[in-house]
Order: structure tokens, then C-alpha cells, then sequence
């Protein structure tokens, strides 16, 4: 079946949210009173099964059988060039679950949070640290990530500046002015802020902090000038260094961490459970060969198995120890 996409009009449609629309259906205290166990999820949630996501509801009258399928990518770069990316995709995807899939250019992480939480977005790939928020606020039930020859695929955090900069280590930070992602960030904000302090440096105190808003901002904000040093998602870099928007000497690395995960994929928790069989089904028999999104990822190659309890552990006790707590006031930091 023929992808048909929605593009302009649903993006202009799907940029206006309404916190009102955002904030109703949630769970009722009888609802609630029946939860045995939620864990951080939000109320309208549960967890029975104990593997940290939103179980499927038990009463078909509470699934969701849409005619039409929103696809979303991380807001990392600019969206129109990814739709692009995810064309084939999107069309296999079509086939797979006999919908038509629509794409949704996010332009923050709170839209796809607040999008999938109402019920207007159906599956996604949702960054690192905004995961552990699209999980416990929306959701989300993340069930693969990009992998290279059956391997998880990582990436690690970088600090990096400009090559001819006198900053050689963390502690050469401060005082300056640090170019740091969004909020929820994990590689851009989260694990820097628990990272640094460990290491005597705290951000907002013995540095200025600047949200450049995008990896891709910060990248060529240290490149440019504009920031002395940023804390970015290498996978991210990697990419621009191939596409030529910068060359590997015009920075230099001054600090790395061990592997991260990169953005999963996953479905909205209350979809028909057929509907999520075949979603998860088309994401791990897509054939990557000669298609835009191999090129544009590569050397990943194909759709992984993950589970959000054993590959997310160590994003969720970073955010833990950066005391997060997954609240309509978490939501709000999404957008700043």
C-alpha cells in the first residue's frame, strides 16, 4: 500500500497543542485505586508486569485502531530532510499494518511527548534522555534501536571545543560559556550536569550554561565560536563530519564517556495489540539495503530488539541522580 503523506497541512495542524487536550482522560481514582504497581509511571498508567512501561489496557474498548498511522522522528536536525529519510520505511510500514502512515515533524521533544500522551501520535523515535519521559508520561513503549550486524548500536557523550582553544580539561570550563542541548537531553544536558560534578565542575555554578536547542546547534556554535565547549551526542557529530558541514580537526575532544543507546523506536502503549504485533514486526524485518535511511545511518544496518528495563538502566539512574521526577513540571522543562 502507498504511504500517503499528510505533510504540510498535518504539520501545521500537529504544531498547535493544547495543554487542555494534553491534561484530560486522565486515569480516575478508581482507576488508579486498581494499580497494583506504577513504578514512575503517570497515574493513568500501570505496570503489572513490572517491566517499567505501560501495560497494554485489558479492555479492547480502551485501544487505539487509527486508519492512519503518525510517524515522528527525534527533533535532532532539520525535520524535512529526515521525512525524506524515512520514506521507504514509512511505506513498508504502510504495507505491514495495512494503514496509511503519516509523518509528524516534531520540533521539540515535548511535542512528541505531548503529542503521543493525547493520543495524536502512534509510533516514534524518541532521543536517549527524552525516552525515559515519553515511557513515564506518554506511554511510550520503546522496543528497538538502530544496530549494526546484530550489535546495539551507542554513542557516547563528547565534550568538545573549537581546535585552537585553551580549554585542554573539564576543569578548564569555568568560567565560560557552554553551549548545553535542552533539558531532557542525555548526552547534551543530563549525564554532563552528573558526569562534571563528579569531576568538581557544576554547571550553572562554576560555568555559564547556554540551550542551543539541537546537537547540531552546539556542534557548529563551538565551530562558529559562539559557545567555548559543548557536551554532544558523538553519533550526532559523526554524521555532520560525513555530510561535510564541518571537519574532524576543526574540533578537538577533550572528554568522552562509555557507550550510550541512541534514540529508540517504539508504539503507544494502548494500541490494538495486533496493530503493535505488526508495528514491531515491521520495524525488525525492514530490509536496510540501498534504502536513504542506511546511507543516512550507517554503518547501522538494521532494527535491534531492546527492552527499556536492561538498555535504559544506566540513562534512568543518571536522571534519578540529576533528581528528575517525571511531573507536568518535567514536561515543561521539554520546552525550554
Amino acid at each position: 500500500m502507498t504511504t500517503i503523506l499528510l505533510r504540510r497541512t498535518f504539520l501545521s495542524a500537529m504544531t498547535v497543542l493544547c495543554a487542555g487536550a494534553f491534561l484530560a482522560g486522565l486515569s480516575s481514582p478508581v482507576a488508579a485505586a486498581e494499580c497494583k504497581n506504577r513504578g514512575d509511571l503517570d497515574i493513568r498508567y500501570c505496570d503489572e508486569n513490572g517491566d517499567l512501561v505501560a501495560d497494554t489496557p485489558t479492555d479492547p474498548a480502551e485501544w487505539l485502531d487509527p486508519s492512519t498511522l503518525v510517524f515522528s522522528y527525534t527533533p535532532v536536525e532539520d525535520p524535512s530532510v529526515y521525512e525524506n529519510v524515512f520514506t521507504e520505511f514509512m511505506d513498508y510500514l504502510a504495507k505491514k499494518t495495512g494503514k496509511r502512515v503519516s509523518w509528524y515533524g516534531a520540533e521539540s521533544y515535548a511535542a512528541q511527548v505531548e503529542a503521543m500522551r493525547s493520543g495524536r501520535l502512534h509510533v516514534a523515535g524518541i532521543s536517549t534522555g527524552p525516552t525515559v519521559y515519553g515511557v513515564n508520561l506518554a506511554g511510550y513503549v520503546p522496543f528497538t534501536i538502530m544496530g549494526e550486524k546484530g550489535n546495539v548500536f551507542g554513542y557516547k557523550l563528547q565534550l568538545i571545543t573549537k581546535a585552537d582553544s585553551d580549554i585542554k580539561t573539564v576543569a578548564d570550563m569555568k568560567g565560560r560559556k557552554i553551549a548545553h542541548v535542552t533539558p531532557t537531553s542525555n548526552s547534551g544536558n543530563q549525564a554532563p550536569r552528573a558526569f562534571f560534578k563528579e569531576m568538581g565542575v557544576t554547571p550553572d555554578v562554576d560555568y555559564e550554561v547556554i540551550y542551543s536547542g539541537k546537537h547540531d546547534n552546539s556542534v557548529m556554535g563551538v565551530v562558529n565560536g559562539d559557545y567555548d565547549a559543548a557536551p554532544i551526542a558523538s553519533s550526532v557529530m559523526d554524521r555532520m563530519i560525513m555530510k561535510g558541514m564541518l571537519k574532524r580537526e576543526d574540533i578537538r575532544v577533550i572528554w568522552e564517556s562509555q557507550y550510550f543507546p541512541t534514540t529508540s523506536y517504539g508504539y503507544v502503549y494502548n494500541l490494538k495489540p495486533d496493530l503493535a504485533a505488526k508495528i514491531v514486526d515491521a520495524f525488525l524485518s525492514f530490509d536496510w539495503a540501498g534504502t536513504a535511511l542506511a546511507n543516512e545511518f550507517k554503518p547501522r544496518d538494521r532494527f535491534i530488539p531492546i527492552t527499556f528495563k536492561e538498555h535504559w538502566a544506566p540513562i534512568r539512574l543518571i536522571q534519578k541522580d540529576n533528581g528528575v521526577v517525571y511531573s507536568q513540571e518535567a514536561l515543561e522543562a521539554l520546552k525550554k
